[in-house]
C-alpha cells in the first residue's frame, strides 16, 4: 500500500516515515510539511493511504480532508483527542494519537489492508430485508445475514461494512443512512455519522464512547440522547 505523510513537524514526519518503512505492507512515497502541492501530487500519483496531521498552518488537515480522492484512505495523526468525532464525520478510516506506538500503528495497517482488499474485490449489494435478516449478493450467490449476528456497521466513504459475530466483513454499496432505515430500531442504534451498533453487543459506554468488547467506537454528540434513551438513562 502506497503512502504519503503530511505533517508540519519534522520530528513527527520522521517518526511516521520510520513506522511506514518498518511495515512490510507499506511503501513510503513522500512526506509534505503542509498541504501545499498535495492536490497536484495526487493527480499524478496513485496513493492508497494519507497520514494527515490536523493542526497545521495555512490549511488544517480538517480543511484539506474533503479534497482527498474517494479511493484514497485517510488516517488522521494528531496530539489532540478532541478531534476524534470530527475526523470520523470526514470519513477518516482511523485516528492515531501522537505519540504513535508501533502496536497501534500495526492495527491501522491491518485495518487499511482489509478495507482495500474488500474494495478491490467483489462488492456486495443489498437485495432484500425481512424481520430477521438482511440479504446481500456476492460471488453469484445470495447471503443471508441475521440481525442477531451483526455486531456493528461502519461507513467507509460510499460503502458500509457489516461486521458479524463470525468475524466476517460484508461490504455493500448502500450508504449508512439508507441501511439504517432498513434495520429494526429496537435492536440497532446509530451512534455517529459513521457507525451503527447492535445494542445487544454493547458491553459498556460513557459520554463519549461505546465499547463492543475491546473495540471502542466514538459516540457522537447529536446521537447521544437517543443512545442513552435506549439504555434507560
Amino acid at each position: 500500500m502506497k503512502c504519503i505523510v503530511i505533517d508540519d513537524e519534522p520530528v513527527a514526519r520522521m517518526g511516521m516515515e520510520d513506522l511506514i518503512m518498518d511495515s512490510p505492507n507499506l511503501t513510503f512515497l513522500r512526506a509534505f510539511n503542509s498541504t501545499i502541492g498535495v492536490e497536484e501530487y495526487l493527480k499524478t500519483h496513485e496513493v492508497d493511504i494519507i497520514f494527515l496531521d490536523i493542526e497545521m498552518p495555512v490549511r488544517s488537515g480538517i480543511e484539506f480532508a474533503p479534497l482527498i480522492p474517494p479511493e484514497t484512505l485517510l488516517v488522521f495523526t494528531t496530539a489532540y483527542p478532541h478531534y476524534a468525532i470530527e475526523s470520523y464525520e470526514l470519513d477518516a478510516m482511523d485516528y492515531l494519537l501522537k505519540p504513535i506506538s508501533q502496536e497501534r500503528f500495526n492495527k491501522t495497517v491491518i485495518k487499511a489492508s482489509a478495507y482495500l482488499s474488500l474494495l478491490k474485490n467483489d462488492k456486495y449489494s443489498v437485495e432484500n430485508t425481512s424481520e430477521e435478516h438482511i440479504i446481500v449478493r456476492a460471488d453469484k450467490r445470495f447471503h443471508k445475514i441475521f440481525y442477531d449476528s451483526i455486531t456493528h456497521i461502519e461507513a467507509l466513504k460510499d460503502y458500509v461494512i457489516i461486521y458479524t459475530t463470525d468475524e466476517r466483513r460484508h461490504i455493500t454499496w448502500m450508504n449508512l443512512k439508507n441501511i439504517y432505515l432498513k434495520l429494526p430500531k429496537d435492536q440497532f442504534t446509530r451512534i455517529s455519522r459513521s457507525h451503527v451498533v447492535n445494542t445487544k453487543f454493547v458491553t459498556s459506554f460513557d459520554n463519549t464512547s461505546v465499547w463492543i468488547k475491546e473495540m471502542e467506537i466514538t459516540l457522537g454528540k447529536s446521537y447521544r440522547d437517543d443512545f442513552f434513551a435506549k439504555h434507560s438513562l
